[in-house]
C-alpha cells in the first residue's frame, strides 16, 4: 500500500501543471507523525504503547510569492493492540510567509473534533522541487489548550508533496 501511495506522488508530478502567476493555488497532501507530548505530566510518546499517524490534506493560496492563506485539514488514526480507528479530525486555517530559500513559516489555529483547540507554528522547507510539484519536509509544533486537560506542545514530523 506504501508503495503504491509513493508510486502515485511520484507519477502525478509529471501529469500535473503548477501556475507561474500570482494568486497562485497550489494543493498538498501528507503525513505527520507526532514523536512527543510535553505537558504538566509526563511526556508522551508516540510509537510506545500505540501509533498516531494525520494525513495533512490542504490548499494553499499565495497572494503574492512571499505571503498567502492554508486551509488544512487533518483525520488523525490511531492504532494499540486493541483497535485502530480514527481519533480525531483537526481544522487548521493558517497564513503562509515565505522566508526565502524554500523555507517557509506557516502560522495555524487549530480546532480538534476531540474539544482541543490552540496554535500550531510551523517550519517548512522544500526539498526537492520540480516543474510540476515540490516535496516537502515540516516541523510542526502543536500547542493546545482547553476540553478540561492540560495544556501540551507536541514535536512533530511532515512529510508531503505540493502540486
Amino acid at each position: 500500500m506504501r508503495l503504491l501511495l509513493i508510486l502515485s506522488f511520484t507519477l502525478s508530478c509529471g501529469l500535473l501543471f503548477s501556475q507561474t502567476t500570482y494568486p497562485k493555488t497550489t494543493a498538498y497532501f501528507g503525513i505527520v507523525h507526532p514523536i512527543v507530548t510535553i505537558s504538566a505530566e509526563k511526556p508522551v510518546y508516540n510509537f510506545k504503547d500505540y501509533y498516531i499517524v494525520g494525513f495533512p490534506t490542504g490548499i494553499n493560496v499565495w497572494k503574492t510569492k512571499n505571503i498567502g492563506y492554508s486551509l488544512e485539514i487533518i483525520p488523525y488514526i490511531k492504532s494499540d493492540k486493541t483497535i485502530s480507528k480514527m481519533s480525531n479530525l483537526l481544522i487548521h486555517p493558517g497564513m503562509l510567509v515565505s522566508l526565502g530559500n524554500g523555507f517557509t513559516f506557516i502560522g495555524r489555529a487549530a480546532f480538534e473534533t476531540s474539544g482541543r483547540y490552540g496554535l500550531t507554528p510551523i517550519l517548512n522547507k522544500t526539498v526537492v522541487k520540480t516543474k510540476n510539484c515540490s516535496y516537502y519536509v515540516s516541523m510542526p509544533l502543536p500547542i493546545r489548550f482547553g476540553n478540561n486537560q492540560t495544556a501540551s506542545a507536541t514535536i512533530s514530523v511532515q512529510l508531503g508533496i505540493v502540486f
